[in-house]
């Protein structure tokens, strides 16, 4: 449970700097896709990530919401296992130039998402 909530830290973090600095926030997610180790970073955090939300959903106050929240990650990651490496680069381009104009709402919204998820982990 103290990974989520480390997850949820992260998450905040993420969002805020999205609410705060969009264009700098979709500049980034463009530069990263440019990585080398881009896609396997992606399939391999989802999947740990996904594994661990599973793993510890009993230990937190909302164990089917983690339960689901973990189970959708390692589908995520399983779907990007089996995306080729350029098409994932693709969307992440298309994605940050497209939603680019909306990142500082989605930010927003998402900030009480990531402190509704560091409660749910430490509740």
């Amino acid at each position: 449970m103290y990974f989520i909530a480390a997850f949820a830290i992260l998450m905040f973090v993420l969002c805020l700097s999205m609410a705060v600095k969009p264009n700098v926030f979709a500049d980034g997610i463009v530069s990263f896709s440019e990585k080398t180790f881009f896609h396997p970073f992606e399939i391999i955090s989802r999947l740990l990530v996904g594994v661990v939300f599973v793993w510890f959903a009993d230990d937190t106050l909302a164990p089917t919401v983690i339960r689901l929240l973990g189970s959708g990650l390692l589908l995520v990651g399983i779907g990007l296992a089996l995306t080729p490496p350029a098409r994932h680069r693709q969307f992440a381009r298309w994605s940050a130039d497209k939603f680019r104009s909306q990142f500082r709402l989605i930010g927003l919204v998402s900030l009480p998402l990531a402190l509704t998820l560091f409660y749910i982990a430490l509740g």
